[in-house]
This record gives structure tokens, C-alpha cells and sequence, in this order.
């Protein structure tokens, strides 16, 4: 892997000393004002990086006259591709959803477009030197420092106006250690088959990596999904339930911390930031350049279409979704996982000869792993479809439909995420445990009832399950949200408003808030899958990271003292606050606290 840095494997707590005392300077720099590094000094970076420091103009650029880049044909292009994550993908500052760029250059001639909402200097990283440079830039230059792999993000985490960002979507190499991985430092054995992926790998391309040797990873439903985001946020799968997060599969990390250092973590040496970097959240204690995986052999799937509904119309139509609900831990432990859809009076996803054309129910694609026999799968619906008969009889409907796939690969290029990109709006969800779903049903029905008046529906995932719930990550324990391994569905809905609505967007915001306390209500012991989450979550220390929250925060404040790493919501994010420019100040509630 190149040259590092090594720190000593002790406890990355006593890494505080080293880091000299925490300046107390009010705000980050911001191009315009004093503060801000000359020209002179940026071209001492770049030549630093190589040439690789860039100084992107936004995509939607090219379709405004009054802009340097202005393409009227290019304009077109752009404008097809926008709603395409992979378009955002390829693009060094663009990212997925409009909302995070305050929408201030869209590929629309009739609105204003400028590239305040977006990084001023971008550094191509292809190696972990490149990564380096910029971070020892940031924090000597006190600037606002992000990073972007892929901009596939719910939270808007890799994009900020007026800072410096590290792209390192080119640090992408593939590299598989067939039946043992040797730990740096240690030179523990561990005797599994691996694969070491660069910080910005995607995930398509480490499943088609890994197909080639009949194996595959834990890993997102979708193929821009980057390697790096996903693990931090402890990464849920449909083949977790299984073998365990994300997360839970990691052998060893390659990172640069704030000061600078490259280092490599493991559970043998700077263990601390091993523990916090699965499950912590991205963006929080430095750059990840590479990850190693446990692999896993692929399995055969048993693909499941399904719909459980009945007309919009009908009187019992709240019941039926509850009790669809309080059967989804069933589910899981037989073996199913994937991804489910509650709707309310929506048009219906199966076509039946005189059936309602507007329903209410439950439908979706679930998978069932190295099982060949189609039987299986009636066989497992079949008390729910039983119980449906005898409490609604030709009222309501259960159907499903089995596709048998050879390997994960193959299934996975059929039923990836297709969602598009370019939205304005927000993600809020809720895990949800076994007895929040089975033992109080009345409640969960007077839960679902304004959920699904809010929002139209909502999307409850069979992504964690058994394999989580029983996982020994390396180490014995990581940092993804404990209430990740007593949980059940990770539930989440989503809603979009219009741009330059501040109004629409402060309901959004205020409906969110209402909704989340809703399901809080009925699932005290539960919480929040981060990296599918409403951002502005009021209790976000207990919904991201429950009781793990005060090592990490005891953790972030000694690798970075000096917020060099700094995004909303991760880990202190409360020290600091960004002004109506996006300019990172210090919060005035935390100025003494730091400074005295």
C-alpha cells in the first residue's frame, strides 16, 4: 500500500497530546474575505498534488448565458442526464440531490445559477499522498475542509460552499486475498478469503470484481453506492441478515487522520479509530483511502415479487396493513430479506381482473438465499396468506411470484436502485424491533394511521435481521448504532417539495419532526440507520449512535481537536454552525466552552 505514517498501537486517546492546543480562530476561511489562502498559496498546493487541484465550474453551468461555460447543446445533455446518479457520480462537485446545493445552479436557463453552493478547489485524488496534501492544507489554512466519493448521499455530507474538497472517487483499486489476510502491524492471520478496495470504490464494481471469483461483499443496493460512505454509516444490506452489516465485515482500514498521518487501523492496532470508523459516520475522523473486506461465497437467490392488498376503499384497510407489518419479523427469520413498499391509496402495482384500481397494502421484491425449491416460498407465506383469508376473505389479496438467479451478481442486474437523482427533498426512518411490530399491535395501527396520511407511504426494508442481531464484528464490537442488532425493518419515508420554496420546505421539515416523534413514540428502545436519516433530527446523538455516542465524541475530540473534519449530522457537529453563506463559524453556545 505505499509508505505510512504508523501511529504506535495504544488507544487513540492519548493522541490528544501531539496535536498541540485547539485554535480558537471564530470561523473557517471563506473566499472574499482576508482569511481566505492567495492564489499564490493555492498554486503551492497544486503543485503539490501534481496539477491534480481543480477549480470545476458547476455542471448546470453550461445552460446559463451569463456564464463563461454557457452551451446551449450541452445544455440538453446535461438536462437528460440530471435525474442519473451516475451522471453526479462522474461530476468532481455535483451531487445527487439538489437540496445540498441549495439549488443554486440547476440545468434550467429560468433560474439564477451560481456556484455558491459548491466547493471552491477540489483535489483529484488518486493517491493517498494526493488525500494527505489536502488535509494538511485545510487545517493549516483553517479551511473548510469535505470530501466526495460518489455525492451519493442523503444528508448532503459531500458538498459545502466555500471550502475545499477531496475527491476521491479515482482511489479505486480492487485487490483479493484468496483464504487468509495478514493484519498490518500484528501480522495476525485471519484466515478468510478478503478483497482491499480503494476509499472511493463503487459498489458495482466491487460485485462484478469479486463475481469473478464466484464470491461477494455485503454491500448497498445500488451501483453508485461508494465503498467508503456506506461502511462508516455501518451499511445495511440484503444480505446482511446473514452475515452482518457492512460493517461487521471489515478486517482493516487505511485512513489519513487530521494532523496529516497515514495510518493503518485494525483491531490490533489504533484500535479506537478501528471501532469508530464502522458505524461512525463519513466525513468525521479523516479520509479513508482503502477498506478490507471479508468476502463471503455467492449465494444462488430465490427472487420473491410480492403484494399483500386491498382496495383503497375498504373499511378494515388500516388493519391489514398492521397486521402485514407485525409479520415482517416472521419473515426475516425464515430467511427472507429485501425490500418492501407500504402504500395508501395508490395505483396498484399488480394487474387484477376486476380488482380495485387504487390499493392499500404491502408490495415488494425479497430474496431468499441458496434455496432452489420455488415450494419454499408458499410454504412461508402461507399462515400469513391463510390468516388474510379468514379475517377479510375475497376482500383482500396476497400474490408473489419466484425467479430463481444463479448467483448474487445476476439477480443484483436485475433489481438494483434505479431511483434518480436531482430530487429536493428529505429521507427521515426508524428501526423498529420485534416488539414494537408483535406485541403492541393497537399502538402501531394509531402510528401507521398518520404516517401514511403524511407522507402516502413508506418503505419498510427486511435489511437486518439474525446475521446483525448476532454479529461479532473483529474487535468484538464497532460503532454502528446498537440499535441496529435488535432491530427488525429499517423503515423510512421521504418527501419531496418544491425549489425556492422556504416555505414548503420549513413544512417538510416541521411534518418530519412530527413523524419521527410518531414512530419514536412506539419504538423507545429504537433508533436511526445514519446514512438513511432525516438530517435535522432533534435527539441525534441517541438516533444515530445511542450509548456509543460519548466514546465517539471522546474519540473525535482527540484525533481532531480542531474540527479539521466537520459535517452535518456526525459526531460534535453541534460546535459549530454554518451562517446564511454556508461559512463554518464556531456556535455561539460553544465559543467559551472551547476557547476558555
Amino acid at each position: 500500500m505505499g509508505a505510512k505514517s504508523l501511529i504506535t498501537p495504544i488507544l487513540v486517546l492519548s493522541l490528544l497530546p501531539s496535536f498541540g492546543q485547539t485554535s480558537c480562530t471564530r470561523c473557517k476561511a471563506y473566499p472574499g474575505t482576508t482569511s481566505w489562502p492567495t492564489v499564490e498559496t493555492w498554486g503551492q498546493l497544486n503543485d503539490t498534488v501534481a496539477g491534480r487541484l481543480m477549480r470545476p465550474v458547476p455542471p448546470g453551468s453550461v445552460c446559463h448565458a451569463e456564464q463563461p461555460f454557457y452551451d446551449e447543446e450541452q445544455c440538453i445533455k446535461v438536462a437528460q442526464q440530471w435525474s442519473v446518479y451516475e451522471f453526479h457520480v462522474q461530476d468532481p462537485i455535483s451531487v445527487m440531490w439538489d437540496v445540498y446545493s441549495n439549488n443554486t445552479c440547476l440545468p434550467d436557463p429560468r433560474v439564477p445559477c451560481s456556484g455558491d453552493g459548491y466547493p471552491s478547489y477540489v483535489i483529484n485524488a488518486t493517491r493517498p499522498e494526493h488525500v494527505k496534501a489536502g488535509v494538511d492544507f485545510a487545517r493549516e489554512n483553517n479551511i473548510r475542509l469535505i470530501v466526495k466519493s460518489t455525492g451519493h448521499d442523503f444528508l448532503g455530507r459531500s458538498i459545502a460552499p466555500g471550502s475545499l474538497s477531496i475527491w476521491v472517487h479515482h482511489l479505486n483499486k480492487i485487490e483479493h486475498h484468496p483464504n487468509k489476510f495478514v493484519l498490518a502491524g500484528s501480522g495476525k492471520i485471519i484466515p478468510v478469503d478478503a478483497v482491499t478496495v480503494g476509499g472511493g470504490a463503487q459498489m458495482y464494481d466491487i460485485y462484478t470484481a469479486t463475481a469473478s471469483r464466484n464470491r461477494t461483499i455485503v454491500g448497498g443496493g445500488g451501483k453508485s453506492v461508494g465503498i467508503s460512505g456506506y461502511i462508516t454509516g455501518g451499511g445495511h444490506s440484503v444480505l446482511a441478515p446473514r452475515y452482518g452489516l457492512a460493517a461487521d465485515n471489515v478486517l482493516q482500514m487505511e485512513i489519513v487522520i487530521p494532523n496529516g498521518d497515514i495510518i493503518t487501523v485494525n483491531e490490533d492496532q489504533n484500535s479506537d479509530l478501528f471501532w469508530a470508523l464502522r458505524g461512525g459516520g463519513g466525513s468525521t475522523f479523516g479520509v479513508i483511502t482503502s477498506i478490507t473486506l471479508q468476502t463471503h461465497p455467492s449465494p444462488s437467490i430465490l427472487s420473491v415479487s410480492w403484494a399483500a392488498i386491498t382496495s383503497s376503499e375498504a373499511s378494515f384497510a388500516l388493519d391489514f396493513v398492521t397486521y402485514l407489518m407485525s409479520q415482517l419479523p416472521y419473515l426475516s427469520d425464515s430467511g427472507f430479506s429485501g425490500y418492501n413498499r407500504v402504500s395508501k391509496n395508490t395505483p396498484s402495482p399488480v394487474n387484477i381482473p376486476g380488482g380495485p384500481e387504487n390499493i392499500t397494502g404491502i408490495y415488494g421484491n425479497l430474496i431468499l438465499q441458496d434455496v432452489h425449491d420455488v415450494n419454499a416460498v408458499e410454504s412461508i407465506l402461507r399462515p400469513i396468506n391463510e390468516t388474510i383469508h379468514q379475517r377479510w376473505g375475497l376482500a383482500a389479496f396476497m400474490f408473489q411470484q419466484a425467479t430463481q438467479y444463479d448467483s448474487f451478481l445476476d439477480w443484483f442486474e436485475d433489481h438494483y436502485d434505479r431511483g434518480s437523482a436531482g430530487g429536493q427533498g428529505y429521507m427521515g426512518s426508524r428501526l423498529f424491533d420485534k416488539h414494537s411490530l408483535t406485541d403492541d399491535t393497537a399502538s402501531l395501527k394509531n402510528a401507521l394511521s398518520p404516517i401514511l396520511d403524511k407522507h402516502g407511504g413508506f418503505n419498510p426494508f427486511l435489511v437486518i435481521g439474525k446475521g446483525v442481531q448476532e454479529a461479532i464484528p473483529r474487535g468484538g464490537s464497532n460503532a454502528a448504532n446498537p440499535a441496529l442488532r435488535t432491530s427488525y425493518i429499517h423503515s423510512l419515508f421521504v418527501q419531496a417539495f418544491p425549489p425556492f420554496n422556504p416555505t414548503a420546505e420549513a413544512e417538510i421539515i416541521e411534518s418530519f419532526h412530527e413523524s419521527l416523534q410518531i414512530l419514536k413514540d412506539i419504538t423507545p428502545s429504537g433508533g436511526t440507520y445514519l446514512n438513511e436519516a432525516f438530517p435535522y433530527e432533534r435527539e441525534w446523538q441517541q438516533a444515530f449512535w445511542g450509548r456509543n455516542y460519548k466514546r465517539l465524541s471522546q474519540i473525535k475530540r482527540a484525533v481532531d481537536p480542531d474540527d479539521v473534519f466537520w459535517c452535518l449530522p456526525c459526531i460534535a457537529y453541534d460546535r459549530w454552525e454554518e451562517t446564511s453563506n454556508g461559512r463554518l463559524c464556531r456556535a455561539e453556545h460553544k465559543v467559551r466552552e472551547i476557547c476558555d
